[in-house]
Protein backbone atom coordinates (compact mmCIF):
# COMPACT_ATOMS: atom_id res chain seq x y z
CA UNK A 1 0.00 0.00 0.00
CA UNK A 2 2.81 2.41 0.90
CA UNK A 3 4.42 1.80 -2.50
CA UNK A 4 1.16 2.75 -4.22
CA UNK A 5 0.91 5.93 -2.16
CA UNK A 6 4.51 6.88 -2.97
CA UNK A 7 3.92 6.25 -6.68
CA UNK A 8 0.74 8.35 -6.62
CA UNK A 9 2.58 11.21 -4.88
CA UNK A 10 5.38 10.97 -7.44
CA UNK A 11 2.89 11.13 -10.32
CA UNK A 12 1.15 14.13 -8.73
CA UNK A 13 4.47 15.93 -8.34
CA UNK A 14 5.34 15.33 -11.98
CA UNK A 15 1.93 16.72 -12.96
CA UNK A 16 2.37 19.81 -10.75
CA UNK A 17 5.82 20.68 -12.07
CA UNK A 18 4.79 19.92 -15.66
CA UNK A 19 1.83 22.30 -15.34
CA UNK A 20 4.11 25.08 -14.09
CA UNK A 21 6.44 24.58 -17.03
CA UNK A 22 3.65 24.46 -19.59
CA UNK A 23 1.87 27.57 -18.28
CA UNK A 24 5.09 29.58 -18.40
CA UNK A 25 5.55 29.95 -14.63
CA UNK A 26 9.14 28.66 -14.89
CA UNK A 27 11.45 30.68 -17.12
CA UNK A 28 13.68 28.85 -19.64
CA UNK A 29 16.44 31.38 -18.96
CA UNK A 30 17.01 30.58 -15.29
CA UNK A 31 17.88 27.31 -13.50
CA UNK A 32 14.95 25.74 -11.68
CA UNK A 33 15.39 26.68 -8.01
CA UNK A 34 14.91 23.25 -6.52
CA UNK A 35 15.13 24.36 -2.86
CA UNK A 36 12.47 27.04 -3.29
CA UNK A 37 10.22 24.87 -5.45
CA UNK A 38 10.46 21.91 -3.05
CA UNK A 39 9.57 24.17 -0.11
CA UNK A 40 6.65 25.70 -2.01
CA UNK A 41 5.29 22.27 -2.95
CA UNK A 42 5.91 20.86 0.54
CA UNK A 43 8.21 18.03 -0.57
CA UNK A 44 11.86 17.13 -0.19
CA UNK A 45 14.38 17.64 -2.98
CA UNK A 46 14.67 13.90 -3.66
CA UNK A 47 11.18 13.34 -5.13
CA UNK A 48 11.43 16.73 -6.88
CA UNK A 49 14.67 15.64 -8.54
CA UNK A 50 12.98 12.39 -9.59
CA UNK A 51 10.12 14.41 -11.09
CA UNK A 52 12.58 16.60 -13.00
CA UNK A 53 14.31 13.48 -14.33
CA UNK A 54 10.98 12.23 -15.68
CA UNK A 55 10.26 15.62 -17.22
CA UNK A 56 13.69 15.52 -18.86
CA UNK A 57 12.64 12.21 -20.44
CA UNK A 58 9.47 13.93 -21.69
CA UNK A 59 11.62 16.60 -23.35
CA UNK A 60 10.48 19.56 -21.23
CA UNK A 61 13.67 20.18 -19.23
CA UNK A 62 17.39 19.67 -19.71
CA UNK A 63 20.05 18.97 -17.09
CA UNK A 64 23.30 20.92 -17.26
CA UNK A 65 26.18 19.48 -15.24
CA UNK A 66 26.94 21.65 -12.18
CA UNK A 67 24.16 24.06 -13.13
CA UNK A 68 20.99 22.06 -12.57
CA UNK A 69 17.77 21.74 -14.53
CA UNK A 70 16.50 24.28 -17.04
CA UNK A 71 13.23 24.46 -18.95
CA UNK A 72 14.00 23.89 -22.61
CA UNK A 73 13.55 26.98 -24.75
CA UNK A 74 11.07 27.08 -27.61
CA UNK A 75 12.86 25.87 -30.70
CA UNK A 76 11.83 26.08 -34.35
CA UNK A 77 13.37 22.72 -35.23
CA UNK A 78 11.59 21.01 -32.33
CA UNK A 79 8.28 22.59 -33.34
CA UNK A 80 8.72 21.34 -36.91
CA UNK A 81 9.42 17.80 -35.70
CA UNK A 82 6.58 17.70 -33.17
CA UNK A 83 3.99 19.05 -35.60
CA UNK A 84 5.22 16.86 -38.47
CA UNK A 85 4.59 13.81 -36.29
CA UNK A 86 1.18 15.11 -35.30
CA UNK A 87 0.31 15.63 -38.96
CA UNK A 88 1.21 12.01 -39.68
CA UNK A 89 -0.64 10.47 -36.74
CA UNK A 90 -3.44 12.70 -35.54
CA UNK A 91 -5.85 13.24 -38.48
CA UNK A 92 -6.47 9.55 -39.22
CA UNK A 93 -6.59 8.69 -35.51
CA UNK A 94 -9.24 11.35 -34.93
CA UNK A 95 -11.29 10.00 -37.84
CA UNK A 96 -11.08 6.47 -36.42
CA UNK A 97 -12.03 7.76 -32.96
CA UNK A 98 -15.08 9.51 -34.42
CA UNK A 99 -16.18 6.18 -35.90
CA UNK A 100 -15.66 4.25 -32.65
CA UNK A 101 -16.74 6.84 -30.07
CA UNK A 102 -19.40 5.83 -27.56
CA UNK A 103 -22.15 8.15 -26.36
CA UNK A 104 -20.07 8.80 -23.26
CA UNK A 105 -17.04 9.68 -25.40
CA UNK A 106 -19.14 12.06 -27.45
CA UNK A 107 -20.54 13.81 -24.37
CA UNK A 108 -17.01 14.15 -22.99
CA UNK A 109 -15.81 15.74 -26.25
CA UNK A 110 -18.71 18.20 -26.19
CA UNK A 111 -18.04 19.15 -22.56
CA UNK A 112 -14.30 19.53 -23.14
CA UNK A 113 -14.92 21.72 -26.17
CA UNK A 114 -17.30 23.91 -24.15
CA UNK A 115 -14.68 24.33 -21.41
CA UNK A 116 -12.04 25.29 -23.99
CA UNK A 117 -14.45 27.77 -25.57
CA UNK A 118 -15.19 29.39 -22.20
CA UNK A 119 -11.58 29.78 -21.12
CA UNK A 120 -10.55 31.09 -24.55
CA UNK A 121 -13.36 33.67 -24.67
CA UNK A 122 -12.45 34.79 -21.15
CA UNK A 123 -8.75 35.00 -22.12
CA UNK A 124 -8.09 32.93 -19.02
CA UNK A 125 -5.09 30.95 -17.93
CA UNK A 126 -4.56 27.40 -19.09
CA UNK A 127 -5.81 27.71 -22.68
CA UNK A 128 -3.01 25.38 -23.76
CA UNK A 129 -4.08 22.72 -21.27
CA UNK A 130 -7.72 22.94 -22.35
CA UNK A 131 -6.67 22.79 -26.00
CA UNK A 132 -4.68 19.62 -25.26
CA UNK A 133 -7.64 18.10 -23.41
CA UNK A 134 -9.96 18.81 -26.36
CA UNK A 135 -7.65 17.25 -28.93
CA UNK A 136 -7.11 14.17 -26.75
CA UNK A 137 -10.86 13.81 -26.25
CA UNK A 138 -11.09 13.39 -30.03
CA UNK A 139 -8.17 10.93 -30.11
CA UNK A 140 -8.63 8.51 -27.21
CA UNK A 141 -11.81 6.77 -28.44
CA UNK A 142 -9.79 5.43 -31.38
CA UNK A 143 -8.74 2.47 -29.25
CA UNK A 144 -5.20 2.76 -30.66
CA UNK A 145 -3.27 2.49 -27.39
CA UNK A 146 0.29 3.02 -28.67
CA UNK A 147 -0.67 5.80 -31.07
CA UNK A 148 -2.61 7.52 -28.29
CA UNK A 149 0.39 7.39 -25.94
CA UNK A 150 2.58 8.91 -28.64
CA UNK A 151 0.07 11.67 -29.34
CA UNK A 152 -0.31 12.41 -25.63
CA UNK A 153 3.46 12.98 -25.42
CA UNK A 154 3.41 15.11 -28.56
CA UNK A 155 0.60 17.24 -27.17
CA UNK A 156 2.55 17.88 -23.98
CA UNK A 157 5.46 19.11 -26.12
CA UNK A 158 3.03 21.12 -28.26
CA UNK A 159 1.39 22.94 -25.39
CA UNK A 160 3.94 25.74 -24.97
CA UNK A 161 3.90 26.26 -28.73
CA UNK A 162 0.10 26.52 -28.62
CA UNK A 163 0.46 29.34 -26.08
CA UNK A 164 2.95 31.04 -28.37
CA UNK A 165 0.70 30.54 -31.40
CA UNK A 166 -2.29 32.19 -29.68
CA UNK A 167 -0.40 35.37 -28.74
CA UNK A 168 -1.34 37.45 -31.83
CA UNK A 169 -4.73 39.17 -31.76
CA UNK A 170 -7.51 37.12 -33.36
CA UNK A 171 -5.75 33.77 -33.24
CA UNK A 172 -7.96 32.48 -30.41
CA UNK A 173 -11.15 33.32 -32.33
CA UNK A 174 -9.83 31.50 -35.40
CA UNK A 175 -8.86 28.47 -33.30
CA UNK A 176 -12.33 28.42 -31.73
CA UNK A 177 -13.98 28.49 -35.14
CA UNK A 178 -11.78 25.65 -36.42
CA UNK A 179 -12.47 23.57 -33.30
CA UNK A 180 -16.22 24.11 -33.78
CA UNK A 181 -16.08 22.72 -37.32
CA UNK A 182 -13.84 19.81 -36.33
CA UNK A 183 -16.18 18.80 -33.50
CA UNK A 184 -19.24 18.95 -35.77
CA UNK A 185 -17.65 16.56 -38.29
CA UNK A 186 -16.35 14.31 -35.47
CA UNK A 187 -19.80 14.04 -33.90
CA UNK A 188 -21.28 13.32 -37.33
CA UNK A 189 -18.71 10.50 -37.74
CA UNK A 190 -17.71 12.17 -41.00
CA UNK A 191 -14.34 10.90 -42.27
CA UNK A 192 -13.71 14.40 -43.67
CA UNK A 193 -12.72 15.32 -40.09
CA UNK A 194 -9.26 13.94 -40.90
CA UNK A 195 -8.75 16.50 -43.67
CA UNK A 196 -10.00 19.32 -41.48
CA UNK A 197 -7.76 18.30 -38.57
CA UNK A 198 -4.78 18.14 -40.93
CA UNK A 199 -5.51 21.68 -42.14
CA UNK A 200 -5.92 22.89 -38.54
CA UNK A 201 -2.54 21.51 -37.43
CA UNK A 202 -0.85 22.69 -40.64
CA UNK A 203 -2.04 26.28 -40.13
CA UNK A 204 -0.59 26.26 -36.64
CA UNK A 205 2.86 25.14 -37.71
CA UNK A 206 2.94 27.63 -40.60
CA UNK A 207 2.09 30.46 -38.19
CA UNK A 208 4.70 29.24 -35.72
CA UNK A 209 7.40 29.27 -38.39
CA UNK A 210 6.92 33.00 -38.77
CA UNK A 211 6.70 33.65 -35.04
CA UNK A 212 9.75 31.58 -34.08
CA UNK A 213 11.74 33.02 -36.99
CA UNK A 214 11.04 36.53 -35.73
CA UNK A 215 11.89 35.44 -32.19
CA UNK A 216 15.26 34.15 -33.36
CA UNK A 217 16.04 37.53 -34.95
CA UNK A 218 15.11 39.56 -31.87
Amino acid sequence: MSGLIIRNLSDQLVDLVRDRILNGSVSPDQPIRQDALAAELGVSKIPLREALTRLEQEGLVRNQINRGYFVRSLDAAEAEEVYALRLKLEPDTVALAAKRATDEDRQHAIATHAALDDVTNAHGDGVGAFNRAFHLALIRPSGQAITTILLERLHVLSERYVRKHLEPLGRDERANSEHDEILKLWLARDKAVAKLMHAHIKKTVVDLRGQLSQRGKS
